[in-house]
């Protein structure tokens, strides 16, 4: 799978794909990532990327005239173009399993007040919120959907992981422990320690739906 983003500030994003389970995935050409700096594709001598809002109002706007630039010499107009934006869909679990299933994505990372509507119009196939909040970078926003869907591409993580996951059946993940048996005076439930499997995993089930109950009853309303 193959990931472009168009960005003002490529160092945000670089180190992000030399790490960790991502570094490894572009190790095995599982993932592909290309970074585009659209600052290169301004056209006046200052390399100007945004200006004032038309109708005025507080903030700059991202200009059309790089960014479409920018994706045109990537062909985004063939492809998927994803706008993470407080006024997107919103972002959740089945969005991500939808979108590991193309072969590339383009991410557009707005700064300031966003990017001119033109672009939107033009170019962008979703525009998605990953959350009831607003952030300045549009780089982090990128890296939040880009980690959600590159873990569910085959070969990047266990399916036996993907399957007991927060989300996988409607509900969120059981608590883990690992050793020490006692830290602080706070042991291991019991059951975890007897071997029996089947009875773990009807423990491992209650406690799923328990702290569903607790922190995400909207969950279980949904799968009524």
């Amino acid at each position: 799978m193959k990931y472009t983003l168009l960005t003002l500030f490529p160092e945000i994003v670089r180190h992000y794909f030399e790490s960790s389970i991502m570094a490894r995935a572009v190790e095995r050409g599982i993932v592909d990532v290309q970074i585009v700096d659209f600052r290169d594709f301004a056209v006046d001598r200052h390399r100007t990327c945004d200006d004032a809002p038309y109708g005025g109002g507080a903030g700059m706007v991202i200009k059309p005239e790089p960014l479409a630039a920018a994706l045109d010499s990537v062909e985004g107009v063939q492809k998927r173009v994803v706008y993470p934006s407080p006024s997107g869909k919103l972002f959740q679990q089945s969005y991500a399993e939808e979108l590991a299933r193309d072969k590339e994505l383009i991410f557009i990372c707005g700064r300031y007040e966003g990017i001119d509507q033109r672009i939107i119009d033009m170019y962008v196939d979703d525009e998605i919120c990953i959350g009831n909040y607003v952030m300045s970078s549009g780089e982090l926003a990128s890296l939040v959907i880009i980690d959600t869907v590159y873990r569910l591409v085959e070969g990047v993580i266990s399916e036996e992981s993907l399957h007991e996951e927060s989300f996988s059946g409607g509900l969120l993940e059981y608590p883990h422990y690992t050793r020490p048996a006692d830290f602080r005076g706070r042991g291991v439930p019991e059951i975890l320690l007897s071997g029996n499997h089947a009875e773990i995993e009807k423990w491992r089930y209650a406690k799923r739906i328990e702290k569903t109950e607790r922190f995400r009853p909207d969950l279980l309303k949904e799968g009524e």
